[in-house]
């Protein structure tokens, strides 16, 4: 009897430990966020890139916090923006626990705007990465965007302007085998987005909105803080 108390014992503790590192899908988080965009004079080439400090709570706790650059080129009279870029990653784990592991990430992607009637602005985004995880084989991703704004006072983003914003982003592994004995599926997860945006001059706008983050293992949602910086 002792010998199974004590085994008992042992579980619930084990329970107890693993609890404390399960991440809570009723939490809400916050992600406080930066990006940029500039092109260089009137060339077909420039930059864009974000800062993005990912919180588990609303602040503290990190998720991530990603750094991320990349040269883009806009053929004349195409439409279609590509970028070459880089970016690191550190990301931290859920609740007490202060481990972190870090990511190097290399990325192609392609951006192009489309717009119905003369308020829904869409831009559609496909981007292929090639990620360097901590402890992990390298491994890609394939991500596909869709971004709705839908001005409110105009029929197109600027200052002043009040406008309603949608996102939704699914993201597919390229390999199922990431690690000795260890595998994933081939869904890695999505993210839908909704919020309200504000031009506070031409060339800044504000977003303040909520996105839920799905996975195969749970699900969470997250406020998020935006401002995107035309420069």
């Amino acid at each position: 009897m002792k010998k199974i108390l004590s085994l008992l014992s042992f579980v619930l503790l084990l329970g107890m430990g693993y609890s404390q590192n399960t991440i809570d899908e009723d939490q809400l988080g916050a992600w406080y966020m930066y990006f940029y965009t500039t092109k260089f004079a009137d060339s077909e080439w420039g930059l864009q890139g974000d800062a993005q400090y990912r919180n588990w709570n609303m602040g503290g706790d990190l998720e991530q916090l990603l750094l991320r650059s990349g040269v883009t080129y806009s053929p004349k009279d195409a439409g279609i923006m590509f970028t070459l870029g880089y970016a690191n990653i550190t990301t931290g784990a859920f609740g007490d626990d202060k481990s972190t592991t870090s990511e190097s990430r290399i990325y192609q992607e392609a951006l192009f705007p489309q717009k119905l009637g003369e308020r829904v602005l869409l831009n559609h985004r496909l981007r292929y990465e090639q990620r360097w995880v901590e402890g992990q084989d390298v491994r890609t991703r394939y991500r596909y965007n869709l971004f709705v704004n839908v001005p409110f006072n105009d029929t197109k983003l600027g200052k002043d302007v009040i406008y309603l914003a949608l996102y939704n982003e699914l993201f597919i592994n390229g390999q199922r085998e990431i690690a000795t004995n260890r595998t994933v599926e081939i869904f890695d997860r999505n993210r839908t987005y909704l919020g309200l945006g504000y031009g506070l001059t031409n060339n800044i706008r504000m977003q303040l909105g909520w996105m839920l983050q799905t996975t195969d293992n749970w699900g969470k949602g997250q406020t998020q803080l935006s401002l995107h910086h035309k420069i």
